[in-house]
């Protein structure tokens, strides 16, 4: 008589097999935990794009980063953590996508070439609607985003989490198990400054190496006299990544194009080739991938180019 191991689909996510009825609490567990691991074997570099407060632009800079990585031609898959407040589909103009579900998993939606993208606000129907969650349902969520996701091989999974450091961040450490790095997002106000080093504690408690910080809305240069107006200071970021002997990754000047690139859901790197802040990105995609094989040289032998 064949046993449940001989009808277990273990190529399937346990919502989908037609024998999970069979399996125990134990054997499911197992089988996406297995699930998990062979997911996060075929990306090479997990990024967690970090900030201590709201309001510092950090879904900005990981859009664009993600952006900046796939146009030179990188495999990147763009993970929208923050459960409560997905813009990540907006900045991409994604409205009105929805993920495709298949008995081998979930489709991310593709952007554009070499970019892959997973949120809630892909598979939540109606973007008026509050999710009212706690941490363990959270959990379990970003652990579907991550195992049961058909990502395939890439070269960077670039995570967007929400500000601080609590379930979402605690979740994508625990199940990633081993972080390429923490990128943390920050403006050069002071009480910004405070709250981003808050992430960099965070970062070392976990052992996630800290690629660097970034300071974002870094100066304003005027479209009529080309004079830079320090609109939120200049230099605080810099600053903080001296005092906590961290990389400084770069700065992100304000740019007014940037709020329509957002809200039209094309990215600035692609909409702005020319501008300041395209260079600067360009610069960032650049330093992180320096920094990355300085922290984790080794797996960066195991996919192709």
């Amino acid at each position: 008589m064949p046993t449940n191991k001989d009808v277990c689909e273990k190529d399937k996510p346990c919502e989908t097999c037609s024998a999970a009825d069979k399996c125990t609490q134990e054997e499911k567990e197992r089988h996406e935990e297995r699930r998990l691991k062979e997911t996060l074997f075929h990306i090479r570099h997990k990024l967690m794009v970090m900030s201590g407060k709201g309001g510092v632009g950090k879904t900005t800079v990981a859009v664009n980063l993600a952006a900046a990585l796939a146009m030179e031609g990188h495999r990147v898959g763009l993970l929208d953590a923050d459960i409560h407040g997905p813009n990540v589909p907006r900045m991409l103009g994604l409205d009105f996508h929805w993920v495709e579900g298949s008995k081998e998993g979930l489709r991310p939606v593709e952007a554009f070439p070499n970019l892959k993208v997973i949120s809630m606000a892909l598979i939540s129907r109606n973007p008026d609607s509050p999710i009212v969650w706690r941490g363990p349902i959270k959990h379990n969520v970003i652990k579907q985003f991550l195992s049961d996701v058909q990502w395939g091989d890439l070269d960077f999974l670039v995570v967007d989490l929400p500000p601080g450091t609590g379930d979402e961040p605690l979740s994508v450490a625990h199940l990633i198990g081993q972080v390429d790095g923490s990128i943390i997002v920050t403006t050069p106000q002071d009480v910004a400054l405070l709250d981003s080093r808050k992430a960099v504690g965070f970062s070392r408690l976990l052992h996630i190496p800290v690629l660097g910080i970034v300071e974002n809305m870094s100066g304003l240069v005027c479209p009529h006299c080309s004079r830079e107006i320090p609109l939120f200071k200049v230099g605080g970021g810099e600053k903080a990544a001296q005092e906590l002997k961290v990389d400084f990754l770069g700065r992100i000047p304000i740019e007014p194009d940037m709020v329509e690139c957002c809200d039209n859901g094309r990215p600035l790197v692609i909409a702005k080739p020319y501008s300041r802040a395209k260079k600067a990105y360009q610069e960032l995609a650049s330093a992180v991938m320096a920094k990355l094989a300085q922290v984790s040289p080794t797996t960066s032998a195991r996919l192709g180019p």
